[in-house]
């Protein structure tokens, strides 16, 4: 066979080697194989596809949320909405005195001057301190009818959400100074009427909670943020440090009409007293007053002995007088908040009547702004001991006004101009003046 020369063991391998080649041989695989791979490529799914519906030329743009692309509501195009600062673009505020140098300083350094320059003019002006009787509601509910809003009186002052605005006392120039999210204070001459008008200064790192200007000077724009409370003043040209501390705080109230002194709330429910002419930042008094959260607080116009402090569902009254820091008792409650509170704020004049906003919404009125929306806060207009303003989910996009009745006088609402929901609000003081802020940093004026 040719193989003799093999050894047995290996004639035997070779032999079984043929033996099954010709086997498979027999079997045909590639042919079944070849078979197998046909049928399966003939083969189709079972699967019902959708047919795509045609596109239109008409058709709109779908919508996509906001909320879900987690973006800041804005009511311009997305295109014109800041997108959020990085760390290196706004670093962290240094500690004490900072220069009120605005933001683009290098740019408009000759129309800030002038803005500053209004400031100070309209700051030495004493307001005409004549009694003004407050009209009856009739009259009253006239007068608001004739506030308007224009195109010219809308602009974007600061670049984010508004936390916090205040408005000059002075009745011949509109002044006034928004807080937004990023520690960021613009400041805007209303009646300038031009775009060289405002601009933006950064005093802090974080979210500016509250502003007022000072009751006895207003040249001075005193701001709290998390972590610090300032005075802006304008004769110096300077953010001074009043107070600073790693708790954070919320709000704060003059105790005093000349502003020396001040009761600032903690977001932990704390309230602290701060003394403005003490050296140092710290506070002169830290109080455990039982609240584990507080949100605002607010001193009596007539009895400044008395604050307001509200937060979670506590609404309380106490008196400064008597605080020590541990086991202070309110003297009043006020009862019945199911859920949480924003706000809330004495009556102007006699501070008999307290106004809160809650999120049980109780005057029929949605308060639910949810988080992408700063929280109502119902304001008192100085002028009027019995009504208040707030913010409304309503559409079209309004600010309300109410009686301590719960009736509803009067909407402030421009279809064509007003877009966007104004949580916080602020009245001048003496003039026909209503300013409202949303949250991409538009202000209104009515």
């Amino acid at each position: 066979d040719g193989y003799s020369r093999l050894s047995a063991y290996e004639r035997k391998r070779l032999k079984n080697i043929t033996e099954n080649a010709k086997f498979f041989a027999a079997l045909d695989l590639h042919k079944s194989a070849a078979r197998l791979n046909q049928l399966a490529t003939k083969r189709q799914p079972h699967v019902t596809k959708r047919a795509k519906p045609k596109k239109t030329e008409n058709e709109p743009a779908r919508r996509r949320s906001m909320r879900l692309l987690r973006v800041e509501p804005v009511d311009v195009p997305l295109v014109e909405s800041p997108a959020r600062p990085e760390a290196e673009e706004y670093p962290q505020v240094p500690v004490g005195p900072l220069p009120m140098v605005p933001e683009d300083q290098a740019e408009n350094s000759r129309w800030t001057e002038a803005l500053l320059s209004t400031w100070m003019r309209i700051s030495e002006l004493k307001a005409d301190g004549a009694d003004r009787d407050p009209p009856d509601i009739k009259r009253y509910q006239e007068s608001l009818s004739r506030m308007v809003l224009s195109e010219e009186n809308i602009r974007k002052v600061v670049k984010a959400r508004v936390c916090s605005m205040a408005i000059h006392p002075s009745e011949s120039t509109i002044l006034v100074a928004a807080g937004d999210k990023w520690g960021h204070i613009g400041l805007w001459n209303v009646s300038c009427g031009t775009e060289e008008g405002a601009h933006i200064f950064i005093p802090h790192s974080f979210q500016v909670n509250c502003m007022h200007f000072s009751p006895c000077n207003p040249a001075h724009l005193l701001s709290l943020s998390n972590d610090t409370l300032r005075c802006g003043d304008v004769t110096r040209a300077v953010f001074d440090e009043i107070c600073r501390s790693e708790e954070n705080f919320s709000c704060f109230d003059f105790l005093e009409e000349n502003a020396s002194t001040a009761i600032v709330g903690h977001w932990n429910g704390a309230v602290a007293i701060v003394d403005r002419r003490t050296p140092g930042t710290s506070s002169e008094l830290s109080v455990d007053i039982g609240f584990r959260k507080t949100r605002t607080v607010h001193v009596h116009p007539v009895n400044k002995q008395y604050f307001l402090a509200a937060g979670l569902v506590d609404v309380c009254v106490f008196d400064v007088r008597y605080l020590k820091a541990k086991g202070n008792k309110p003297l009043s409650s006020l009862a019945g908040h199911t859920k949480s509170v924003a706000s809330a704020y004495f009556s102007p004049v006699t501070g008999s009547r307290v106004v809160t906003v809650c999120a049980d919404d109780k005057l029929r009125h949605n308060n639910n702004t949810g988080r992408w929306l700063t929280r109502f806060r119902a304001i008192w207009d100085p002028k009027q001991e019995h009504c208040f303003l707030v913010g409304s989910m309503a559409q079209p996009r309004q600010i309300q006004v109410f009686q301590d009745t719960g009736d509803l006088l009067h909407s402030f609402c421009n279809v064509d101009c007003l877009s966007s929901v104004c949580s916080i609000n602020v009245v001048h003081p003496s003039q026909n003046i209503l300013v409202g802020g949303n949250s991409s940093g538009r202000l209104y004026v009515f």
